[in-house]
């Protein structure tokens, strides 16, 4: 099975550079997307998506045009939930998660902490809450968790890792918190399969820092510990433009 995620930073832009054709060129059999900025009126569909997936979005109630993510599978899926328990975060269009019969798909957009910290607090509530809710669900069966994590957790994973500690995404309290998944027994696939690789999944519009590959890992695809032995490849795309971040994926035997 083949899962693709990807922050496309706007649907209406996306699709003005070319999105339909990697779409199809990708061919991956769940297909997760971040930063839709969907709102009513705005199609995330076209006639090849139509034919060959299921979709399943959720946009942002409190502002239009803000977060937003869906997900389009070739399988259709046992049950589809919104939000983390309760809907939590639904609000905002975080998260979306799929029930197969052998796993858990869950795709999310996790919250910047924004510009001077703003958001860290409702950040790091985000971040428990979402490491609960995985593990609730790793009891029943294993999970694939995949999104715009919006957190460099090691020095690796970001340009210059010195003169970051303030910012959002590097602070000390987000890697700290962010480990915790790893402690929990959940795997980045991409690190396991590439321990020493530096490869960046964001760059700034700013200073052409894709250029330089002055950038960021931030988005991810985790796994359960438990699925450790099906995982075939993990990769990260950073040919393919059109967005400020770059698609990421796995190939994993369920």
């Amino acid at each position: 099975m083949k899962i693709i995620s990807w922050n496309v930073n706007g649907v209406r832009s996306i699709l003005t550079k070319g999105f339909e054709d990697t779409f199809i060129k990708l061919n991956a059999d769940i297909f997760f997307i971040e930063e839709s900025k969907f709102s009513e009126g705005l199609h995330l569909d076209f006639p090849y998506m139509n034919k060959s997936y299921h979709l399943y979005w959720s946009n942002s109630k409190l502002r239009k045009g803000y977060s937003g993510v869906a997900c389009y599978s070739k399988q259709e899926p046992l049950s589809v939930s919104y939000g983390l328990n309760n809907g939590k975060y639904d609000d905002e269009g975080r998260v979306i998660t799929l029930e197969f019969p052998s796993f858990y798909f869950v795709g999310a957009y996790v919250p910047n902490s924004g510009e001077g910290l703003k958001r860290l607090s409702f950040r790091m509530g985000y971040e428990a809450d979402l490491r609960s809710y995985l593990q609730e669900l790793d009891k029943k069966k294993p999970v694939v968790y995949t999104g715009d994590l919006n957190v460099a957790y090691q020095d690796i994973d970001i340009k210059n890792p010195s003169t970051n500690h303030h910012n959002a995404g590097f602070t000390d309290e987000e890697r700290a918190e962010f480990k915790k998944l790893l402690d929990c027994g959940f795997i980045d696939t991409f690190r396991t399969l590439h321990p020493t690789e530096v490869k960046y999944s964001w760059w700034s519009y700013r200073f052409s820092a894709r250029a330089k590959n002055v950038g960021w890992r931030i988005d991810y695809f985790f796994i359960s510990e438990d699925l450790a032995q099906n995982l075939e490849d993990a990769f990260i795309l950073n040919e393919i433009e059109g967005s400020d971040h770059c698609p990421v994926g796995i190939r994993i035997a369920l």
